[in-house]
């Protein structure tokens, strides 16, 4: 089967299921909303800030606070794109239609991060301008240096992390057993990592760690991170390129 058809088929496959459709739904409402309501709470908080926090305040990043539990949703639809076959055992069938696996990997995560792509787009540009509604006269404008690059480094930011669920559901095969790894890793782990003295050098260099990095616009004081906004994406894609490769090797050595 030509790749087109596959990439065709694996577009018919993805927008038929409900929980698709329900996950990056919940991605865009739950970042908008949570980002707008941190923005208002920070405008009434801010004259009460300390010196300290005001020097390092970025009213970019708040807005994208809501990309903490966005990305739980964007987690869920990686997972579900390439593990839903796996769960109801048409992955049999699927193969058998289509040998060549690394044309059958390729076509779902070709459809799939198109899909993040522009829903994560859509959902950062979305929450910066909300949430700067929010924020009043400590509001960045768009035109502002390092304003732009953070938003769009948000969509892409979205999108690699759907791509990053979907090599380890690719690896890992069954949907509980890769949500019960990611969730407690991006949630708790990573936090863990990032936040503590001991373990803060190995945290940021954890995916989301990383990634994030690259919606920051003012830095914060006394901050030490060897490294700039693009280069934690950088190290951010290596993670997903590394996952991804894992779902190849597997799924080309396993039985399905």
């Amino acid at each position: 089967m030509a790749a087109t058809q596959v990439i065709r088929s694996e577009w018919t496959k993805i927008r038929s299921v409900a929980s698709t459709v329900w996950t990056l739904s919940l991605a865009v409402v739950v970042t908008i909303a949570l980002g707008m309501l941190i923005s208002a709470l920070s405008r009434s908080e801010f004259d009460r800030m300390g010196i300290r926090a005001q020097l390092s305040f970025d009213p970019t990043f708040i807005s994208f606070a809501g990309m903490s539990l966005g990305q739980l949703a964007m987690i869920v639809f990686g997972v579900l794109v390439v593990s839903n076959e796996y769960s109801t055992g048409m992955i049999r069938t699927s193969l058998a239609a289509v040998p060549q696996r690394g044309t059958f990997l390729f076509s779902k995560i070709v459809v799939a991060t198109g899909l993040a792509l522009v829903v994560g787009f859509a959902t950062s540009f979305a929450a910066f301008f909300l949430g700067q509604a929010m924020l009043g006269p400590h509001q960045a404008q768009i035109s502002d240096s390092g304003v732009l690059r953070a938003v769009i480094g948000g969509g892409l930011y979205m999108t690699l992390i759907a791509m990053f669920s979907m090599g380890v559901a690719a690896m890992l095969r069954s949907p509980m057993l890769s949500l019960g790894i990611l969730m407690p890793f991006f949630f708790l782990i990573s936090n863990v990592l990032g936040n503590v003295d001991a373990t803060k050098k190995i945290g940021r260099f954890l995916p989301d760690q990383a990634g994030s990095r690259i919606m920051q616009v003012v830095p914060r004081v006394d901050d030490d991170t060897p490294y700039g906004p693009w280069g934690g994406l950088g190290i951010m894609v290596l993670w997903v390129i590394a996952a991804l490769a894992g779902g190849y090797v597997l799924l080309k050595r396993r039985d399905a």
